[in-house]
C-alpha cells in the first residue's frame, strides 16, 4: 500500500480509539477523523460527498432522517405508553419474560422492516416499561439492538447490507427466506437463552410494582386517537413500500421522507414537534464515519485487506466461505457493515463467477450475509442499529458505553458465527 494508504490507516485507527476510549465526544472524533481525511486528501468533495462506493450514503442518512419523524409524530399519540404497558403486563413484571417478549417481537419486525426502523419504534417503549418496572434499561435496549441485527439478517430488507448483497447478487427477497431465515429462528433461540446468562444481574423482581401495572389500562395512555389513526396509517404504507421495495423500486429512504412529509403536511403536529425527536448527533456521527470509511476505500485499504483474506484461500470453495465468513464478522465489527459490504460485495460477485456461479457457489454471498450481519453485533459502531440506539440512551440520559455494549456484542457475536460455521459447511459444502 501506498504512504497515503498507511496514513489513512492511522487517521482511522486515531479516531477510532478516540471513539472507543470516549476520550472526547463520538461525533467529534467522527467529524475530525473525516476532516483529516479530507485534509491529507485520502478522499476529496467528490468521493466523500457523491461517490456511490466511498462517499457518505445519504440513503442511510434520509432512512433515519424521515423514520425519526414519524416517530417524533408517534410518540404525540400516546402509543408508546400504551405498547409499555400492554407488554409489561403480558409479561407479568417479570425481568426476564420482559427481555424476551421485547426481543421477540424486535428480531421479528426487524425481519419485515429494516433494524434500524425497528430499534427507532421500540426503543421508546423499553425505556418507558424500564422505569415502570424499575428496572435498568441498558440491558434491555443492548438485547435489543442485538436481537434487531439478528433478525434482520433474515430477509432482504431486514438489514441494509442484505439489500446492496441482493443487488449485486440478483437475488431476490425468497432467497434471502429460504436460504437466511431458517439459521435466523436457531440464532434467536439460541440468543433468548444467553440473555439469561448475560444479563442475570439485572433481573430483579420487584413484586409491588408489578402488582401495580397490573392495575393499569393501557388503553387510557393514548391521548389523540385521529392522530393515532392517522400516524398508524402513513407508517403501514412506509412498511409495506419497504417490503415491496423489488417490485416499486423506491428507495427506502425515499419512502420514509415521503411517509414523514406527507404526516407532519396532513396532521396537527408542527414542524417543530416532529424533528423534536430527531437524533442530529447520530446522523452526523455517521456522515464521518462513512467519509473516514470512505477514504479507506479511495486509497484502496478494504479492498487490499479483502483481497489478500481470499488470496490466502487458493481458490477452494469450502476455505473461501470460511475466510469470507470469518472475516466479515471482524471487518464488520470495526467498520459500519454497509460500507464493507458495498466495497466486498464486486470481489464476492467475482468469486462466484470463477467458482462456476451454480448454486453451491452462491454460499459465498450468504457468508458475506451472515459475517456482515452478525459482525455489526460485535461493537458499538459496528451496525446502524446500535448507533442509533446508543443516541438515543445518551439522549435519555442513560449513556451506553463503547465497552458496554461491546463486552456483550462480543461474546453473542462468536457464539452466532461459530454456529453458522456448521450450517454453511454441512448445507452447501
Amino acid at each position: 500500500m501506498s504512504a497515503l494508504a498507511w496514513l489513512s490507516v492511522a487517521v482511522f485507527l486515531g479516531a477510532y480509539a478516540l471513539i472507543a476510549t470516549e476520550r472526547i465526544h463520538r461525533v467529534a472524533a467522527a467529524l475530525g477523523g473525516a476532516g483529516i481525511m479530507l485534509l491529507i486528501h485520502a478522499s476529496n468533495a467528490e468521493a466523500a460527498f457523491f461517490s456511490k462506493e466511498s462517499g457518505v450514503d445519504w440513503n442511510v442518512i434520509f432512512l433515519l432522517l424521515g423514520m425519526m419523524v414519524i416517530v417524533g409524530v408517534l410518540k404525540q399519540t400516546g402509543i408508546f405508553e400504551y405498547l409499555a404497558i400492554w407488554a409489561a403486563k403480558r409479561a407479568r413484571g417479570r425481568p426476564y419474560r420482559l427481555m424476551v417478549l421485547l426481543v421477540v417481537i424486535t428480531a421479528i419486525a426487524s425481519a419485515l422492516l429494516d433494524n434500524v426502523t425497528t430499534v427507532l419504534l421500540i426503543a421508546p417503549v423499553t425505556f418507558l416499561v424500564c422505569e415502570r418496572l424499575a428496572l435498568p434499561v441498558v440491558p434491555y435496549l443492548i438485547a435489543q439492538v442485538i436481537a434487531s441485527n439478528i433478525g434482520g439478517a433474515a430477509t432482504l430488507v431486514g438489514d441494509p447490507p442484505n439489500i446492496i448483497i441482493a443487488s449485486r447478487g440478483g437475488l431476490s427477497f425468497n432467497d434471502f427466506l429460504i436460504h437466511m431465515a431458517p439459521m435466523v429462528i436457531v440464532l434467536l433461540a439460541v440468543f433468548i437463552g444467553l440473555c439469561r446468562i448475560l444479563f442475570r444481574k439485572s433481573f430483579v423482581y420487584d413484586a409491588e410494582r408489578a402488582a401495580d401495572i397490573m392495575q393499569l389500562d393501557e388503553r387510557e395512555a393514548i391521548a389523540d386517537r385521529r392522530l393515532l389513526w392517522q400516524s398508524l396509517a402513513v407508517l403501514a404504507l412506509v412498511m409495506a413500500a419497504f417490503v415491496l421495495h423489488p417490485v416499486l423500486h423506491y428507495e427506502p429512504s425515499v419512502v420514509a421522507i415521503l411517509g414523514a412529509g406527507i404526516l407532519v403536511a396532513a396532521t396537527k403536529v408542527t414542524t417543530e414537534q416532529a424533528i423534536a425527536e430527531v437524533e442530529w448527533p447520530t446522523l452526523v456521527f455517521f456522515m464521518g464515519l462513512f467519509v473516514m470509511v470512505g477514504a479507506l476505500v479511495e486509497t484502496g485499504v478494504i479492498g487490499e485487506v479483502s483481497r489478500l483474506a481470499v488470496e490466502a484461500t487458493a481458490g477452494q470453495l469450502g476455505l473461501t466461505t470460511m475466510v469470507l465468513l470469518w472475516a466479515s464478522a471482524g471487518l464488520s465489527a470495526i467498520v459500519d457493515n454497509i460500507p464493507y459490504v458495498a466495497t466486498m460485495s464486486p470481489i464476492v460477485a467475482e468469486l462466484v463467477q470463477a467458482s462456476g456461479g451454480n448454486e453451491q457457489a452462491q454460499v459465498l454471498w450468504w457468508a458475506l450475509a451472515f459475517g456482515a450481519d452478525l459482525g455489526g453485533n460485535a461493537t458499538a459502531v459496528g451496525a446502524a442499529a446500535n448507533v442509533v440506539v446508543i443516541g438515543i440512551a445518551a439522549r435519555n440520559r442513560t449513556p451506553i458505553s463503547f465497552w458496554e455494549f461491546t463486552k456483550y456484542g462480543l461474546i453473542v457475536t462468536f457464539i452466532t458465527v461459530a454456529l453458522v460455521t456448521p450450517y454453511l459447511w454441512l448445507r452447501y459444502l
